[in-house]
């Protein structure tokens, strides 16, 4: 990356002070390819300022361990500020900009526009500027700057669950599409009164042998059914695998025109964990109430919202008292 910033800055150890000067040595025949020149002229560099502002918090960190030598930071320090001064990286370049520049990358997703004069703005601010510049007034997002896109695209950070023990790095802008999947997302105990998070292994350990106040739960058997008994005033029934050291929640939610009865597994969408699917069964007086998913839903943490979707509904007239008799059968689901 060190070398990209140096090509893409060839024009200035070349001695051309400005877009103006290294059109004048090109001679451009028209307007038109003078403006084209200095767009992407604008665009390398834009470029080797990302890449000297990613670089310079890791060299520093690096230089510091005396891993890198100091006469490397003379190197970018000069050029940064020369393209700051030139508003190459602009003050106001996004509106969620708070403290640094470094931090505006982690929040946009990949979509640059930039106006006629090579100004940027990402894809979330061009509609709260009116699709205006906000540096010359012209229209902005409707060209995009896949060269900046690129270079976020080929720039990665550890995972967020870092510090827990996840060891992959992830694209600027997919870290939220990772920790969906990453198994060392924090997951919430089930259990009513307790604020204990950790991962999905770490929160099995602690309801099943751990210190938790309210644990309480049935084991069972893939592939087998099994009987569910639960009061509806408890809210929540944990069906408990000890194999796979994984806790699957039944809740049920009472409401004016019944009782709803969900079943989901308390883990995140990590594709290692593999897939379940489940049938669930409520039988009285001969009427057989059912709900079946071929792919169960995954959470981190139990809600005690009614859903919306996804359960299976008991009317009153069905009920025999506050005890709710089930019958659940939950399978691995096989994987090609």
């Amino acid at each position: 990356m060190v070398g990209a910033s140096i090509s893409a800055s060839s024009g200035e150890r070349a001695g051309y002070s400005s877009a103006s000067d290294m059109v004048g040595a090109s001679s451009p025949a028209s307007s038109g390819q003078r403006a084209r020149f200095n767009q992407e002229l604008k665009s390398q560099q834009l470029v080797t300022a990302v890449l000297l502002t990613w670089l310079e918090p890791r060299v520093r960190r690096r230089q510091a361990k005396e891993v890198i030598p100091a006469v490397l930071l003379t190197w970018w320090e000069p050029r940064v500020r020369r393209l700051r001064a030139k508003e190459v990286i602009p003050a106001e370049l996004c509106l969620s900009y708070k403290t640094n520049f470094f931090f505006v990358i982690t929040l946009l997703v990949f979509l640059y526009f930039q106006c006629d004069n090579g100004h940027l703005a990402c894809s979330s601010c061009c509609p709260k500027l009116s699709n205006k510049c906000p540096y010359c007034a012209l229209p902005i997002g409707h060209i995009r700057n896949r060269a900046m896109e690129s270079v976020l695209r080929s720039i990665s950070i550890p995972c967020p669950n870092a510090k827990f023990g996840c060891t992959n790095n992830v694209s600027y802008g997919l870290e939220s599409t990772h920790v969906k999947e990453c198994s060392f997302s924090r997951c919430s105990c089930p259990a009513l009164d307790c604020d204990y998070t950790g991962s999905y292994i770490n929160v099995w350990r602690h309801y099943c042998y751990g210190s938790c106040p309210a644990s309480s739960y049935e084991s069972f058997t893939y592939n087998v059914s099994s009987t569910v008994r639960m009061n509806i005033s408890d809210k929540i029934n944990i069906q408990v695998d000890h194999m796979k050291m994984l806790l699957f929640a039944v809740q049920c939610f009472r409401e004016s025109y019944g009782v709803c009865v969900t079943v989901s597994c308390i883990a995140p969408s990590s594709p290692h964990l593999g897939k379940f699917s489940y049938h669930l069964s409520y039988t009285v007086d001969g009427n057989n109430m059912t709900n079946e998913s071929a792919d169960m839903k995954r959470i981190i943490k139990v809600s005690f919202q009614t859903p919306l979707e996804n359960f299976m509904l008991i009317p009153h007239s069905s009920l025999r008292g506050e005890m709710l008799e089930m019958k659940l059968t939950i399978k691995e689901v096989n994987q090609v």
